[in-house]
């Protein structure tokens, strides 16, 4: 791995820091999981498009800038440095449209991914059911023929940005008689289809960043297969990957909280709680070495495989340990602190989402480690 830049690259992060401190807004958004905040987001996003600094790795048709990792990665570090909005297309830009890109027919790219880098259409995740969570094999929503498209019932729960997006991803049994991983077919659907019913979730705080979905015979055409029928299971494995390795917690926003952190703890005076502040930041920078060293080995044709799950258990342990030194530096009070780390923190369910760390430990142990089970 090799961190020496090109003067390439020195003027790519000279622009976007320039960019990003004329354009950021000075106050905090509205919450992406209301009405009004995610409008604003939308509108923000569309601004980042229009400076092709939304999905700066993509071709350059689809809204990009046709850059490298290390390209992306350097934006990826100004963009959370800056202070910048939480991104409500999180869902798309950097879940799905890895897959779709992949295995997305040329229609599909041409008709999907431009309304995506603009957030002209958002998307909403849709994995999870009833009783079918992590054991995302064991679901039970079914697709059925219907002349040239599908009929899709069945529901979806804990689908993040659901209640306001306007397309969902998901996987459905299309093979009655398979079980677990055969027989799956991975649809796009549009989240105001007839037969289609969002049903918001309230958190506690009374927002709703999830929602269920119920599909009641909801017909969707064959143009909207992504991959082939019965080989959803192999596409999903595209997109967890993407969640569990580099795009969804790129380094950049762990080393912005953590420096943010540091300096409270330097404000604070309190030595156990700024050597726990050092702590962080080193874990953070190691997060943010070991993702250069990842882009190295991608740059070079190695795939990331089981060693994304490596990289899934650290981020995620590391959104907690984070979590719990901004509570400890506001102290008593924290809880009620008025939306004081809005875009920096993330959610605490960071161990159990893209696959909980048990089932990654797992698999570290048997495919990275080469352990019996």
């Amino acid at each position: 791995m090799d961190l020496t830049f090109t003067p390439a690259h020195d003027a790519l992060r000279a622009e976007v820091r320039q960019w990003l401190a004329a354009h950021v807004p000075a106050e905090p958004l509205p919450s992406m999981d209301t009405a009004e905040g995610f409008a604003k987001h939308r509108a923000w996003e569309r601004a980042l498009a229009e400076a092709r600094l939304s999905v700066p790795s993509w071709p350059a048709e689809y809204g990009g800038r046709a850059a490298g990792l290390v390209e992306w990665l350097i934006c990826e570090e100004e963009y959370w440095a800056s202070g910048a909005p939480g991104r409500v297309s999180q869902n798309g830009i950097f879940l799905l449209a890895p897959t779709l890109l992949h295995w997305g027919t040329p229609e599909q790219k041409a008709r999907f991914l431009p309304k995506m880098a603009t957030a002209e259409e958002v998307w909403a995740q849709a994995w999870s059911e009833p009783e079918s969570g992590s054991d995302l094999a064991s679901l039970r929503a079914t697709a059925t023929p219907d002349g040239d498209g599908w009929r899709l019932s069945g529901q979806k729960t804990w689908s993040s940005r659901a209640v306001f997006a306007d397309w969902g991803f998901g996987l459905f049994r299309s093979d009655p008689a398979s079980e677990r991983h055969h027989g799956l077919t991975y649809f796009l659907f549009p989240l105001d289809a007839p037969g289609l019913t969002v049903r918001p979730i309230a958190q506690l705080d009374g927002e709703t960043g999830f929602a269920e979905i119920f599909f009641d015979d909801v017909y969707v055409p064959s143009s909207q297969v992504l991959g082939q029928v019965g080989k959803g299971w192999s596409v999903a494995m595209a997109t967890t990957s993407s969640e569990r390795g580099l795009t969804l917690r790129s380094p950049g926003r762990f080393l912005a909280v953590a420096e943010r952190l540091l300096a409270l703890a330097r404000e604070s005076g309190d030595q156990t709680l700024q050597d726990a502040a050092v702590s962080a930041w080193s874990d953070a920078e190691a997060y943010r070495l070991y993702t250069w060293a990842a882009v190295a080995r991608l740059e070079e044709g190695i795939e990331l495989g089981p060693a994304s799950s490596l990289m899934k258990v650290f981020w995620s342990e590391l959104d907690l340990k984070l979590h719990e030194l901004a509570l400890a530096l506001r102290g008593p009070d924290a809880a009620l602190a008025d939306r004081w780390m809005d875009g920096f923190l993330f959610a605490l369910a960071g161990p159990i989402y893209a696959g909980t760390n048990e089932i990654q430990r797992n698999i570290i142990a048997e495919r990275v480690l080469g352990l019996p089970r």
